[in-house]
C-alpha cells in the first residue's frame, strides 16, 4: 500500500473539496445560469466571477489568469445557528478532453456531510449535464461505472483510479449479474456531501482475479460479491484495508448500509491534501473578494492597523538612526579638541631618498678606476729610481 507523507498537510475538517472534468460545452455560462437561478430563489446569498488577474498564479486549482473564478457564499443550519459557506470554484482552459475544474469551499465549522453538496451551488443537478467526470478516470461521480472487458484496460483504469488524491474511489464485485434493482448507483444513496465526490466502479463475476491483481500495488482486495474503498495516493495515516473493505454488498434493491459506512468513515479520515489542493484552499483564504460590508469595513481596519504598524516601525528606525547620528558627531568632535590641545613636537627627522643618477654614477667610476696593485716589501725586479740625494745638511750652507 503506497505511504503517507506525514509532512503534507491533511484535509481541515471544515473542508470540502472536489475536482471534475466538464465534457459538453459552454462550461462557464452553464455556471453563470446556476449561480443566478440559486440567488434569485435566495438559495444563495450572493456571488462573484471576478475579473482577470494580471499575474497567474504559480499553481494549478489556484487560478491563474487563463482560467475563470467563481465566488458564492451562502449559508447552512450550524450547531450555534447558521454558518457562512463560502466556495470558489476554477475552471480551466478547454481541450480536448473537456474543462477541468476544482471546486473548494469552506464553512465556519466542521464540514457535516448532510449539508447540500457545493457542486450542486454551481452545477445544475441534472443528469444530462455532463460536469460530474473524475478528473483521473473520466469516469461519472454520480453514475455507476462498469469496469472494461479488456483486462489490460481494468489494470490501467484501476491503478489511475488508486492514484487519485483527490475522489474516492470504491470497486465493487458483482457475485452474479444483478438486475436493475441492484443496478442503482452508491452515490443516491450517500450523504449530499458525498454524493460528488465518489467513484464507483462494478466488476463483473469474472474480472475478480483480473481485479484484484490490479490492486496488488495498493495493498487492497476486493471480497467475492463484496467492496472495497481504495486508498488514494498518498493514503491517509489510518487507513488499514480491513476497515474500509465490505465482504458482502446485497445487490437486490436493499440500502448497503455496510458501505454507505466504509466510504462515510473514510471521508472522515485526516486525508493528505494534494499539491494543487494546497495551493487552491490558500486561494479560497487569501484572494476571497466576495465580501459583506461588514468584512469589508473588517478588512479596511487591518490595513490601517498594518499600515500604521509599518510607519511606527520606520519613525523608530528615523530615530534611532538620528540618535547613531548625533553620537558620532559628538565622538568626532570631543576627538578634534583633543588633538588640537596636544603639544606640537619637533618633527621627525626626513632621511632624504638616495638619488638615482649618483648610484649610477658609483657604478661608472668603479668601471673606469682601475684597482691599484698591492705593494710588495722587497720587490725583485723594483725600477723605481730612489732619491740618492744625502739629505743632511752641506758645509756652508
Amino acid at each position: 500500500m503506497p505511504t503517507s507523507s506525514t509532512a503534507r498537510p491533511t484535509h481541515p475538517p471544515t473542508l470540502w473539496a472536489a475536482r471534475g472534468r466538464h465534457v459538453g460545452s459552454a462550461a462557464e455560462d452553464t455556471v453563470r445560469k446556476r449561480l443566478h437561478r440559486l440567488k434569485d430563489d435566495h438559495v444563495l446569498d450572493d456571488f462573484l466571477e471576478p475579473p482577470d488577474d494580471p499575474a497567474p498564479a504559480p499553481a494549478t486549482g489556484a487560478g491563474t489568469a487563463a482560467d475563470r473564478i467563481f465566488e458564492a457564499r451562502w449559508k447552512v443550519p450550524g450547531e450555534a445557528g447558521d454558518a457562512t459557506v463560502r466556495a470558489r470554484l476554477v475552471l480551466e482552459p478547454a481541450s480536448a478532453g473537456g474543462q477541468e475544474w476544482t471546486l473548494l469551499a469552506e464553512a465556519e465549522e466542521a464540514w457535516d456531510l448532510g449539508w447540500p453538496s457545493p457542486a450542486t451551488m454551481f452545477w445544475p443537478d441534472d443528469p444530462d449535464v455532463t460536469w460530474d467526470r473524475d478528473a483521473a478516470t473520466g469516469l461519472r461521480l454520480r453514475g455507476l461505472n462498469t469496469l472494461p472487458e479488456d483486462d489490460k484496460a481494468v489494470r490501467r483504469l484501476l491503478k489511475d483510479a488508486g492514484r487519485s488524491p483527490w475522489n474516492i474511489h470504491v470497486v465493487v464485485h458483482e457475485a452474479m449479474t444483478p438486475d436493475h434493482r441492484g443496478r442503482v448507483p452508491l452515490a443516491r444513496r450517500l450523504p449530499p456531501g458525498l454524493r460528488h465526490r465518489v467513484v464507483e466502479h462494478r466488476a463483473a463475476p469474472q474480472q475478480l482475479r483480473t481485479v484484484n491483481w490490479a490492486l496488488e500495488d495498493f495493498g487492497v482486495q476486493v471480497p467475492r460479491g463484496g467492496a472495497v474503498v481504495l486508498p488514494g495516493t498518498p493514503a491517509p495515516a489510518d487507513y488499514a484495508a480491513g476497515d474500509f473493505s465490505v465482504r458482502t454488498v446485497f445487490l437486490d434493491g436493499s440500502e448497503p448500509t455496510a458501505l454507505i459506512a466504509a466510504v462515510t468513515s473514510f471521508a472522515a479520515l485526516p486525508r493528505p491534501l494534494p499539491d494543487d489542493a494546497v495551493a487552491a484552499l490558500g486561494s479560497l483564504r487569501e484572494d476571497w473578494r466576495l465580501l459583506t460590508l461588514e468584512e469589508e469595513l473588517e478588512r479596511e481596519r487591518k490595513l490601517v492597523a498594518m499600515y500604521a504598524e509599518a510607519l511606527e516601525a520606520m519613525t523608530q528606525s528615523r530615530d534611532l538612526y538620528r540618535e547613531a547620528a548625533e553620537r558620532a558627531a559628538e565622538a568626532l568632535a570631543v576627538y578634534r579638541e583633543s588633538a588640537g590641545a596636544a603639544p606640537a613636537g619637533p618633527p621627525p627627522p626626513r632621511t632624504a631618498a638616495p638619488s638615482p643618477l649618483r648610484s649610477l654614477t658609483r657604478t661608472l667610476d668603479r668601471f673606469r678606476k682601475p684597482a691599484r696593485p698591492t705593494r710588495p716589501d722587497t720587490p725583485a725586479n723594483d725600477t723605481t729610481v730612489q732619491d740618492t740625494t744625502d739629505p743632511s745638511p752641506r758645509p756652508g750652507d
